[in-house]
């Protein structure tokens, strides 16, 4: 998740974060990083078919609603037209018992019947969401209690828990929305539950709690919109059955009461000539069916059109190509190998294509390239880490006899892999001292006593060159800086002895001194234990001294491979590798002077310049400013 989802602290104070610590809807799995080769998709929803044609069908039903009553109110409630007649020019569907105009009744009574299943439907949605959602901020007991409630309730269909609460509320149209509302309360409440329990414990809200956002707003705007989308179509689909549950209570007697009238009265009072005057039951037969299907029509297009990967499934298989085997030729010797690896969005845009490369025990792989290039996805699809709707496909994915293409133990992957990733703001708990998230690490994975696992992690944050590792332990997150967090995630990377490393951007965050320091500590680690390392860099300048060979990615796929050596020497062939190395400056370049802003021959230095040479810059890459740690 941006993770996707975890953000530093706003600076206004507390109860303040920024607009994107919570995910916009989408797809459950919260904020998503903008996706480069698919900008159509990510930018403007196409609304569906089925939702064109469900809104179309609704603007008609709404128009009938508004329309109808002033047109035909009058036509509806007359009496004397002779009784039970049948179809004619001046009654299209004849008249029921007291002589009225059955077509008339059937769409005058679309106002009230709507009016009604958009009242029942409110009440499920807010009485249900308000308990499903704000019991996720209560205490564990009171939560399970209520919790088991709602389960409790869900099991009793809702149309008999309507009739229950109609009885006893008395026959009647009010009765009968309060029924059909709280009825419905209980399926939203477990959905809503469902939902925002899937999200409450992730980064943004634990980062969102820990800065003393109340709960009320902790609810509004981190929860509830991370939870809107499908809450919205399982309204539409609410809708749906609310129009039949009230057309029930008022055919039985327990709804809508003479003079008003609703398709439930309207079809009870056609079921009494049935047999003889059929057509008495067609107009109201036909509303209520054209309002059911206008409401899952509409729910149908919303999902679609919320969550573009459930359309996306006929077109991603035209996307798919076909495994290409002969990608790269086997490397059964290396502990790394991955083959013909894509990865596809949830709307079925492919992020990566086709990337194929293997990594041999105590070698170092590097991947380049610009931001937004298939870089990290690639090392989230070897790590088993991608985000949820995002998948991968691979002619091989290995690591030593571990096939990643499928689902392991995390245990296992856990001390097979260690991850340093860019942001280590992001890593740790700032509830928490250093020392007791990083001993966990060896407590749990190592299965080490508390005195062995401080040993161990000291020994760790020594090696690599955090100074008075014992004082240091016992201070929080928020006492590091940027540097000394950095080299703590690498300490807990390499704790476990995993067998692969994957470094996205490590040394982004230390000075040049420490940054050269930690690149040596890399490759001792790489070349003493054997183990294999995947290097992420913008840094060009970096990939070219620690690693021993360079796959150059743009758009998703590699466009040059390299060794460190042809990297070094500035053998390159690609035009976006060469755009690459002339973006790290070297200390060797050539110094010119800037040209003269007094219009001169610019053979002097500017006027505003105090020397006539340059200063000499120390070298520094494209990756970015070094803040000192």
């Amino acid at each position: 998740m941006t993770d996707a989802n975890a953000v530093p602290a706003a600076p206004g104070g507390p109860g303040a974060l920024p607009a994107s610590v919570s995910p916009a809807l989408a797809a459950p799995g919260g904020t998503r990083a903008p996706d480069p080769a698919a900008p159509a998709v990510r930018r403007r929803r196409k609304p569906t078919p089925s939702l064109v044609a469900g809104l179309v069908l609704g603007g008609v039903l709404v128009l009938i609603a508004i329309l109808a009553p002033l047109m035909l109110g009058e036509t509806a409630e007359q009496l004397g037209g002779g009784s039970r007649q049948g179809p004619s020019a001046e009654h299209l569907l004849g008249t029921d018992a007291l002589g009225r105009d059955v077509f008339a009744r059937a769409l005058v009574a679309t106002r009230l019947t709507l009016l009604m299943a958009a009242g029942a439907t409110a009440i499920s949605v807010v009485g249900g969401v308000l308990i499903g959602g704000l019991i996720w901020l209560a205490p564990r007991r009171p939560r399970e209690i209520v919790l088991r409630l709602v389960d409790a309730t869900v099991a009793f269909p809702a149309l008999v828990l309507a009739l229950v609460i109609a009885a006893i509320l008395g026959a009647g149209s009010a009765s009968a929305l309060v029924a059909i509302g709280v009825a419905g309360i209980p399926a939203f409440a477990r959905l809503t539950a469902n939902m925002v329990g899937g999200i409450v414990h992730r980064d943004f809200v634990t980062t969102a709690r820990l800065l003393g956002v109340p709960g009320w707003r902790l609810f509004t705007r981190h929860l509830m919109p991370n939870v809107s989308g499908p809450l919205l179509v399982v309204m539409t689909s609410s809708f749906a059955l609310a129009l039949l549950e009230i057309a029930s209570l008022s055919f039985v007697g327990l709804g809508v009461q003479s003079p008003q009238f609703d398709y439930g009265q309207l079809l009870s009072d056609g079921l009494t000539a049935i047999y003889s005057q059929p057509w008495q039951a067609i107009a109201p037969s036909i509303m209520l069916i054209y309002a059911g299907v206008t409401a899952m029509l509409i729910g149908d297009g919303l999902a679609q059109t919320l969550d573009p990967g459930l359309r996306a499934v006929k077109r991603r298989a035209k996307l798919v190509p076909s495994r290409r085997d002969d990608a790269i030729a086997p490397a059964p010797g290396a502990l790394v190998e991955v083959r013909d690896l894509h990865v596809y969005a949830p709307t079925g845009a492919e992020l990566v294509r086709g990337v194929s490369f293997a990594i041999d025990r105590g070698r170092v792989l590097g991947l380049v390239g610009e931001s937004g290039s298939g870089k990290s996805m690639t090392a989230m699809a070897v790590a088993g880490l991608l985000a949820d709707g995002v998948r991968a496909e691979a002619g091989q994915l290995r690591l030593d006899d571990l096939d990643l293409s499928r689902r392991n133990d995390p245990k296992r992957l856990a001390l097979d892999i260690g991850l340093v990733y860019q942001d280590p703001g992001t890593t740790f708990n700032p509830a928490l001292r250093m020392g007791a998230q990083l001993s966990e690490l060896a407590r749990v994975h190592l299965g080490l006593g508390r005195r062995a696992a401080a040993a161990r992690v000291e020994e760790s944050l020594d090696r690599i060159h955090v100074r008075d590792a014992a004082s240091r332990v016992r201070q929080h997150a928020f006492q590091w800086s940027g540097g000394m967090l950095q080299r703590a995630t690498i300490a807990a990377a390499t704790l476990p002895e995993p067998k692969l490393i994957i470094a996205d951007e490590p040394t982004t965050a230390l000075d040049v001194t420490v940054q050269a320091e930690v690149l040596r500590q890399f490759r001792r680690i790489n070349r003493e234990r054997g183990t294999a390392m995947l290097f992420i860099s913008h840094d060009i300048g970096v990939v070219q001294e620690l690693c021993d060979e360079v796959l150059v990615m743009r758009a998703g796929q590699i466009v040059e491979r390299l060794s460190g050596e042809q990297l070094r020497s500035g053998r390159v062939s690609h035009p976006y590798t060469q755009q690459l190395l002339d973006a790290s400056p070297r200390m060797d370049d050539p110094i010119t002077a800037r040209p003269s802003a007094g219009g001169g021959d610019g053979t002097g230095p500017a006027p505003e310049d105090p020397t006539p040479e340059a200063a000499p810059v120390p070298s520094q890459s494209a990756g970015g400013t070094h803040d000192r740690a």
